[in-house]
């Protein structure tokens, strides 16, 4: 297999920390590129139409995107504990899951506008928009932060990368704060060998 993605995305991490929990990682190729949403890649565009990593290349010629997408699929390769589990538990887990897209989504757009548009042309307000989904999501996840202390799966994954990616690009907000749970939780998860590996740069 051959995994197309970034190494300061937060969402090829969330697939890359999958694939070292669940053994994977050996069978997969990664090729780093660069995407922007200014910026065509050519190779990336010819297999995920929307110019969007990770993109997986699959050894049955399967070309797969987004992350959770993939990060699914990993999950039928291995024979472990499955980070997205089956029954009543699985909608919990893609609930978090969704959560900590949603907050990798507003902080990549945030990202955006501070460090790729023109100062010139940036718009606060949106800005703040974007934050402001990140505010209440972590609000949101320090009330559930009891969730995070169970059993390894892809909501914790989503939730750290998440965190992590807020650690690279927006230190001034200094989330840890106002979130003592998260922060205790991130101090913790950091430290896995996967979370190790898989550090932005």
């Amino acid at each position: 297999m051959q995994l197309i993605y970034a190494a300061a995305s937060p969402f090829a991490r969330k697939v890359r920390v999958l694939a070292a929990e669940t053994g994977l990682l050996d069978r997969i190729e990664l090729l780093d590129t660069a995407v922007l949403p200014t910026t065509l890649n050519e190779r990336v565009n010819a297999l995920n139409p929307l110019g969007k990593i990770p993109v997986l290349l699959t050894d049955d010629d399967q070309v797969l995107y987004d992350s959770r997408v993939i990060c699914e699929y990993l999950d039928t390769l291995h024979a472990g504990a499955k980070l997205l589990p089956s029954g009543a538990a699985r909608w919990q887990v893609l609930r978090l899951a969704a959560l900590a897209d949603g907050l990798m989504d507003a902080a990549l757009l945030a990202r955006y506008e501070r460090g790729v548009r023109p100062a010139e042309l940036q718009w606060a307000a949106w800005l703040d928009g974007q934050l402001g989904k990140v505010q209440r999501s972590l609000a949101e996840l320090e009330r559930q932060v009891e969730r995070l202390q169970g059993p390894l799966d892809l909501g914790q994954i989503g939730v750290a990368c998440a965190l992590g990616y807020l650690d690279f690009r927006f230190a001034d907000l200094d989330w840890r704060a106002a979130h003592p749970g998260l922060a205790a939780f991130q101090q913790t998860f950091a430290q896995r060998a996967s979370m190790l590996a898989s550090a932005p740069v």
